[in-house]
């Protein structure tokens, strides 16, 4: 039970990612303001993680200062205000399943940003280096695929259920417009790489914040506070109409309450769990099975039409993805391996040391014998 916890806690954490996908492309039919829907998002996962962060870290949490509130500001706004908009903005102009297959081009940007940053080594002549660069541009290739081709058309079900003929027809009619038109693909192409390239960002912010605030919910409590904070800025400069704040029962507040507690909060806390229990490699991998449920969700309740082209690009996408995590996989394991062997040689150099040492007593002792 204890090898198959791992599993199922990051199926469920892509399950959870996979729905909010559908219920993003909802809120947008349905007319919701979307800087609206991502304060709303963030305000709520603070007000749950902040009373958890508060009881289960208040014995080891180290006091606030400056530098930890920049990095909380810059982790809100790259991997939570900014990067949750032009993603959603994404899903508007193509699809949930176009911008979920996107979500898995972001470890190889995360690569080529520590490239340029030089946190990481290209490593060309080495085995595990042309994996990532190999993996790298299969995801980009697959990215592009995705985009400028489509194929035929592949039918799943049987029978689809259209949930956006229940939100504004008109609205309905205009994303299905814009499917479309390769102009209007292209600019929802750009803004998930836009996303990806944020979220990679926040992926080396939030590294770098985890070794100066090292309490992954507290830190997490204060990511989303501000990322509430700047999306309800943005919503006011955007839109002053203060009728767009109000909710009903519908699938606003359903997608709120969802994003907020489900994907904001409770599974960033089991995600963390499973990275400390196995690794951010092995939280990685699960990354395309997002894809897998949203293409059959979508297909399913959004009546989205699955082509060949997107079917081959998101191949690709996942296929690059794993060569770029087993070219990081084998490098770290050659690290490891490294300062293992290096920590096994001090320490028999310094059982050698004992043992002359051990050695020369005994040899004087003798010397001394022999003198009396």
């Amino acid at each position: 039970m204890e090898r198959v916890k791992p599993v199922l806690c990051m199926a469920f954490v892509q399950v959870v990612l996979a729905g909010i996908n559908i219920l993003y492309k909802l809120v947008v039919n349905d007319g919701m303001d979307i800087w609206i829907m991502i304060a709303y998002r963030y305000i709520l996962a603070a007000a749950f993680l902040g009373p958890l962060a508060f009881f289960i870290e208040r014995k080891k949490r180290p006091s606030l200062t400056w530098e930890i509130l920049f990095h909380a500001f810059l982790s809100g706004l790259l991997g939570g205000a900014l990067a949750q908009n032009l993603y959603i903005t994404s899903i508007k102009l193509t699809s949930a399943t176009f911008a979920s297959a996107m979500t898995n081009l972001i470890p190889a940007m995360t690569f080529i940003l520590a490239v340029i940053f030089r946190l990481e080594n290209l490593g060309i002549k080495t085995v595990t280096g042309r994996a990532k660069i190999i993996g790298t541009l299969l995801g980009i290739g697959g990215a592009m695929l995705l985009t400028f081709y489509k194929g035929v058309e592949i039918n799943i079900w049987p029978k689809s259920i259209n949930l956006l003929k229940n939100h504004h027809e008109s609205s309905s009619h205009a994303d299905v417009s814009h499917q479309d038109d390769h102009s209007e693909l292209f600019k929802g192409f750009l803004l998930a790489l836009a996303s990806c390239i944020c979220y990679s960002f926040w992926l080396i912010v939030q590294a770098k914040a985890s070794k100066v605030f090292p309490c992954q919910y507290s830190l997490t409590a204060l990511m989303c506070l501000m990322a509430g904070v700047q999306s309800a800025v943005f919503a006011v400069a955007m839109d002053r109409h203060w009728v767009q704040w109000k909710m009903g029962f519908d699938v606003r507040l359903l997608a709120v309450v969802y994003s907020g507690i489900l994907s904001s909060g409770l599974s960033v806390s089991v995600m963390a769990w499973c990275i400390r229990k196995k690794g951010p490699l092995y939280a990685s991998v699960f990354n395309p099975l997002m894809l897998v449920i949203v293409s059959l969700l979508g297909s399913l309740l959004l009546d989205e039409k699955l082509h060949l082209g997107s079917v081959l690009g998101a191949v690709l996408i996942a296929l690059g993805l794993y060569i770029v995590l087993w070219g990081k996989g084998r490098e770290a394991a050659k690290i490891t391996e490294v300062s293992d062997h290096h920590h096994a040689s001090i320490e028999i150099a310094q059982e050698s040391s004992v043992h002359s040492l051990d050695h020369s007593d005994a040899s004087s002792d003798q010397v001394k014998q022999l003198v009396i």
